[in-house]
């Protein structure tokens, strides 16, 4: 059985709750926010909404014609991570990590290893942050998930070497990365990205992929490659379903609005179908139906919204078990092309976005995408081709998929 454990997030967009909400749901504990009781205080939540207010805002005027280039900059330069190459020694203090050690001596995240203590519980968190200023305030028995291929040196303590914090990496670059910023080799583990049970269930996962496949009508050799492991593909009728899910700081709305343009042809002639996911903001879901109402595709299109971040990622997963190839830019969602989900990049927003690209699409199972305004001839394109089914067997056969259970496993035993 799965070890009892604290686990820690914090509302920063989806990317820490997403692998919160999966860990939280195999372990049958409930997911803590860490600037809000009981784990934080009130200068825990003015600390940490000061952090929301500038960063939300700068990803999406990032994206924005015109004054998008400079936003761009400073977000760059903000998730700035070195050159991986020459390997070589990055464990020095940075700007990062004199604010995370000035934010522990102001009383940021004191609370939070007081409830540790009290509890008595290891705590796993998918914010480096909590696991970081616990530690700096005394707590043990501490576990970080690390959310992206590739990190900025704030993601490590800041002295590394005396840390006892446990890292889990979702691929062998974050390990090494992890290494250059100074963390003892027996203090990172590659486990891979903590896929929610729904869908990274083997059975699942593998009955998912066969009808995905077979909607994406691979060609002649993939497809015996494919029935070799999983078995006779089905016969499906209905057309490939496209998700394209707009970040949580909203910021492809406009990328949204052109891809409906795009994709207007293929949808009325029944060769491709779409899916819109808003996500919680209500303002997203006001401009994708005002643009499905423009291109008169109103009642054709699916848009996922909910108000509720936890409801939002259970409906999304409930989606993507049904979907043939996932858009967005690539956050931490470039991780579920593992799942055998061809994943479909918009730009990257901030640095650790533009490695989680290449590490994809260095393994095949990532795909840049193209002029959006001409989004469904190229879809249809690589759908002819067999490109999305050769990119849903690549992720399906290259990429780490069982990290939520090794996650698992690990907290058992350092628990």
């Amino acid at each position: 059985m799965p070890a009892r454990a604290v686990v820690a997030a914090i509302d920063m967009g989806y990317g820490h709750l997403r692998p919160a909400a999966a860990l939280a749901g195999y372990l049958g504990v409930d997911v803590l926010q860490m600037d809000h009781p009981p784990l934080g205080d009130e200068r825990d939540r003015r600390f940490w909404e000061s952090a929301r207010e500038l960063y939300e805002p700068l990803t999406r005027l990032s994206q924005l014609p015109g004054v998008g280039g400079p936003m761009r900059a400073v977000l760059n330069t903000i998730t700035a991570i070195p050159s991986p190459w020459p390997v070589r020694d990055l464990s020095g203090p940075t700007q990062g990590t004199k604010w995370m050690a000035r934010a522990a001596r102001e009383g940021v995240g004191r609370r939070l290893a007081e409830y540790l203590r009290e509890a008595r519980l290891p705590m796993v968190t998918t914010f480096y942050a909590a696991a970081i200023l616990a530690e700096l305030h005394g707590a043990s028995g501490l576990h970080c998930v690390i959310t992206d291929s590739d990190v900025n040196r704030v993601w490590a303590p800041p002295d590394p070497a005396d840390s006892r914090i446990v890292y889990f990496a979702p691929s062998e670059r974050a390990r090494r990365r992890m290494l250059s910023y100074g963390m003892r080799p027996s203090n990172v583990l590659t486990t891979g990205y903590p896929l929610p049970h729904e869908l990274g269930e083997e059975a699942v996962l593998r009955r998912n992929l066969a009808a995905r496949l077979a909607r994406l009508r691979p060609p002649d050799d993939l497809r015996k490659e494919a029935e070799a492991d999983l078995g006779p593909l089905p016969d499906v009728k209905e057309p490939p379903l496209i998700v394209f899910a707009i970040g949580g700081a909203g910021a492809q709305v406009p990328l949204a609005q052109k891809i409906v343009r795009g994709v207007r042809k293929q949808i009325e002639k029944g060769i491709l179908r779409l899916s819109l996911v808003a996500g919680r903001r209500p303002e997203v879901a006001r401009s994708l139906r005002e643009a499905l109402y423009g291109n008169g595709l109103d009642g054709h299109v699916e848009i996922l919204e909910d108000p509720n971040v936890f409801s939002y990622i259970r409906r999304l997963n409930e989606l993507l078990a049904r979907a043939d190839a996932l858009w967005s830019k690539p956050s931490e969602m470039t991780f579920f092309a593992a799942l055998g989900l061809p994943f479909v990049s918009a730009p990257p927003v901030g640095v650790h976005e533009s490695w989680n690209l290449r590490w994809a699409s260095d393994r095949g199972a990532a795909l840049a995408q193209h002029e959006p305004a001409a989004a469904g001839d190229w879809l249809q394109e690589w759908l002819e081709d067999g490109v999305l089914a050769s990119a849903a067997w690549a992720g399906y056969r290259r990429l780490p998929r069982r990290g939520l259970y090794r996650i698992a496993e690990e907290l058992a035993k350092h628990g």
